[in-house]
């Protein structure tokens, strides 16, 4: 197992140890990205707007999205800024946001809108 996998299954292993922050842990590496709302606007952009509807709904089970999904919605240059973000390799970026971008855009979003982190 190389250094980067390692790297990229210890922040993976964070994330599942602190899934009651998840929302707030998310919101920190998005931020320069656009946070929530950017991200979330270019995955709605790209037709994936009923997955994005369902992790914002109080009513439902959120839908999933693949990492090829993540990757063609956001494009090289954005990836690349968010896995600098989230300290990990670029190679893992897209499955991270897929597996784990849905609860923490429905954490972030309790009553169906999106929360803001103090600053």
């Amino acid at each position: 197992m190389s250094f980067f996998s390692e790297l990229g299954g210890q922040f993976g292993n964070l994330l599942a140890e602190h899934q009651t922050q998840l929302g707030g842990l998310f919101q920190e590496a998005l931020s320069g990205a656009g946070g929530y709302q950017g991200v979330l606007a270019k995955l709605e952009q790209a037709g994936l707007g009923q997955q994005v509807n369902s992790w914002l709904s109080t009513t439902g089970t959120n839908l999933p999205v693949s990492a090829s999904q993540i990757e063609a919605a956001l494009g090289d240059q954005h990836l690349q800024q968010l896995a600098k973000s989230f300290g990990v390799p670029l190679d893992q970026i897209a499955n991270l946001l897929a597996q784990h971008l849905p609860a923490a855009v429905d954490q972030a979003s309790p009553n169906g809108t999106l929360q803001t982190l103090p600053r």
